[in-house]
C-alpha cells in the first residue's frame, strides 16, 4: 500500500518531513489522486518511494483538478515541510476536517506532544 511504503520511508526523514507527509497521510484525498501523486512521490528501481518536494511545490498548482481548497491546504503543508512565512487566511477555506490535520502538524513541528486538537465534546 502507497501510504504504508511512505510511512516507512519518512521513518529516517527530519522532523519537517515526518509531519507534512503524516497530514498527507492523514488527509489521504490529495494522495489518492493520481495527478498528486505523480507530481510528489517518487519510486526508486529498487522499489523504494520518496517524495520530491521541490517538484512538488514547482508545479502543484498546475495540477489538474485540485481545488482552491485543495491548494490552500497544500501550500499549509508544504510550509510544514519548508518552514516559512505563509498567509493564513488560506485556512478559512480548508474546513474542519483539513484545518484539525494542519493544527496537528504545526503542534507537532512546533515539538508539542501534549496540545490536543480536536472536535471539543
Amino acid at each position: 500500500m502507497l501510504t504504508d511504503r511512505l510511512t516507512a520511508w519518512v521513518r529516517n526523514q527530519p522532523p519537517c518531513e515526518r509531519m507534512a507527509m503524516a497530514a498527507l497521510i492523514e488527509e489521504d484525498e490529495l494522495l489518492a489522486r493520481e495527478a498528486v501523486r505523480r507530481l510528489l512521490v517518487t519510486e526508486h528501481d529498487d522499489g523504494a518511494l520518496s517524495c520530491d518536494w521541490l517538484r512538488f511545490e514547482a508545479r502543484y498548482t498546475r495540477a489538474p483538478g485540485l481545488t482552491p481548497a485543495d491548494k490552500a491546504f497544500l501550500e499549509l503543508i508544504l510550509a510544514v515541510r519548508f518552514p516559512r512565512n505563509v498567509t493564513f487566511w488560506r485556512t478559512e477555506s480548508l474546513g474542519d476536517r483539513r484545518l484539525v490535520i494542519v493544527l496537528r502538524a504545526l503542534a507537532k513541528l512546533a515539538g508539542s506532544d501534549t496540545i490536543v486538537v480536536g472536535t471539543r465534546l
